[in-house]
């Protein structure tokens, strides 16, 4: 009983990410699938989930040994209940029933020929709204929730939902649909499981991922571990290099994906703790910003192996943020509740920022207002910054009442716009707007909006031919040793050079899975 009441209280939104106007599809997809499809992915999905959980009781106790069933107990019935709740709890399908065709669902009381037209209004996407990626972890359940937010209108409201396998920790929207000759809507979930699932957002009632990256060992099939060993902390999608994606995990390591072919192309592993965060810079498709929990921020030039340099700051690292205004300077956040601002040409920090009283959770920027700084903490507080001179003061405090904050981010279209996630059980989701805040008006409402160079138009066609070098001075971090053998060399024209079959493999997969299902 003390466990069914610990789940029932737990209610939080560990991360969260915007999708830009005029991405997602007017009217998604619906997938339908008939009872004995849905049937066969339960049972299926519960297999699987016994044979993670049989190799991992295996790994733990140090032996290859499979778990033995009492012959005469065919259905292995003395363990039923146990394996039903654990199982149920992990799926988040414990009261799920499915009825035949011939059989009426009790709990169905309207007529099915009955249309709500609000209801089909809500379903439509229209080109002025944003969407909002939400992990929401709720009780046993993992779900993404779409959210559709139009500030023209006010509205906010959960469009679809995802039933995720595993814990949520982080997400990353992505274009890149490997396979495809257009660009998605696709979102990337890192979790308490090693393997990342991208999920396609323009899909209702989805309950698989399009594809995944990295995989779990499995003993009975002779499959290896692929890719990251524990928990996916941070993904980042490179904008300039579309095919590129980078995860940070608590094994130490940061992977650079191939999209293209579901492959690594590239590790990196100069972290003394777990990595925490890291960010693709917004211009130039080669340089990688990386947080980690040995107070450690870390700039990579990826066209070379292991060619990064290093800046300590005062505490774990929580969050990195790259500054669109400034392409040279990039935040860090810290769990001893300081923000410093880094010119990756100096070798100390510019400045330090005694932000919140605990772990500053969350940083950001305006999309359009320079100068303005949103961070979150964990002592429940979201607060507003100006830092355009180089001397952050301090504009507005406000308690936001969502319990400690887990996560903030600006609107990519609306300059004063951003979104919270906090653990309060009873309230752990909302949108913000700045300009409510007359302190916030009075500071900023003159201030010329600057709209950057769009990532879109900084990746031009996706290829690495085109870097930072049209738009701003290099931030290589050192002269191309030419005697060094090619071999040894990160590139990320070695990006463009994987063989395609995979991945085109994969596209042909998933179109014949949406036209089974639609």
């Amino acid at each position: 009983m003390d466990n069914e009441n610990a789940s029932s209280s737990v209610n939080f939104i560990p991360c969260v990410k915007w999708v830009r106007k005029g991405v997602a599809k007017e009217i998604p997809e619906k997938v339908q699938l008939t009872e004995e499809e849905l049937q066969e992915i339960i049972n299926q999905t519960k297999t699987e989930l016994r044979t993670v959980e049989a190799d991992e009781d295996s790994e733990n106790k140090g032996t290859d040994e499979i778990p033995v069933i009492d012959a005469s107990d065919e259905y292995n019935f003395d363990q039923y209940d146990e394996e039903k709740i654990k199982l149920d709890a992990m799926l988040g399908i414990g009261n799920l029933t499915i009825y035949p065709s011939n059989r009426a669902d009790p709990y169905v009381t309207l007529d099915g020929n009955e249309d709500d037209d609000s209801e089909k209004e809500d379903d439509v996407i229209n080109p002025k709204d944003n969407l909002i990626l939400v992990g929401h972890v709720e009780g046993d359940a993992s779900i993404l929730e779409v959210y559709v937010y139009n500030e023209e209108e006010g509205s906010l409201y959960v469009h679809h939902d995802l039933l995720l396998p595993a814990f949520p920790l982080c997400i990353e929207w992505l274009s890149h649909d490997p396979g495809e000759g257009k660009p998605g809507n696709l979102c990337a979930v890192g979790s308490m499981s090693p393997v990342i699932d991208v999920w396609d957002v323009d899909i209702v009632n989805c309950l698989e991922p399009v594809f995944r990256l990295g995989r779990r060992a499995n003993k009975r099939k002779e499959t290896a571990k692929y890719g990251h060993r524990d928990a996916v902390l941070g993904l980042s999608w490179n904008a300039n290099v579309t095919h590129v994606m980078a995860s940070g995990s608590a094994d130490r390591t940061v992977l650079l994906w191939d999209l293209n072919s579901g492959q690594i192309a590239a590790t990196l592993s100069a972290f003394q703790e777990k990595v925490q965060t890291l960010q693709w810079h917004p211009f130039e498709g080669q340089t990688l910003l990386v947080g980690s929990c040995d107070k450690l921020a870390r700039v990579f030039d990826c066209r070379m192996e292991d060619s990064h340099r290093d800046w300590s700051v005062s505490g774990e690292v929580e969050h990195v943020l790259w500054n669109h205004f400034s392409p040279f300077h990039f935040l860090v956040s810290t769990n001893s509740g300081s923000v410093h601002c880094v010119d990756c040409r100096s070798d100390a920090p510019l400045w330090e920022l005694n932000a919140h009283s605990k772990e500053v959770t969350g940083v950001a920027l305006s999309s359009q207002c320079p100068g303005m700084l949103m961070t979150a903490g964990a002592d429940g507080k979201l607060k507003t910054w100006d830092i355009l001179d180089g001397k952050p003061s301090l504009v507005y405090s406000q308690e936001q009442k969502l319990g400690a904050l887990l996560c903030l981010e600006a609107c990519p279209d609306l300059p004063f716009i951003a979104c919270l996630g906090g653990e309060n059980k009873n309230h752990n989701f909302t949108v913000v707007d700045a300009m409510d805040i007359f302190a916030v008006q009075n500071r900023f409402a003159d201030r010329k909006l600057v709209c950057p160079v769009k990532l879109e138009e900084a990746a031009g066609d996706g290829s690495s031919e085109e870097t930072a070098d049209d738009m701003i001075e290099s931030l290589s971090l050192e002269t191309t040793d030419e005697n060094q053998p090619s071999s040894s060399r990160v590139t990320m024209k070695s990006f463009q050079s994987h063989s395609l079959k995979k991945g085109d493999a994969r596209g042909k997969k998933k179109r014949a899975t949406k036209k089974k299902y639609i």
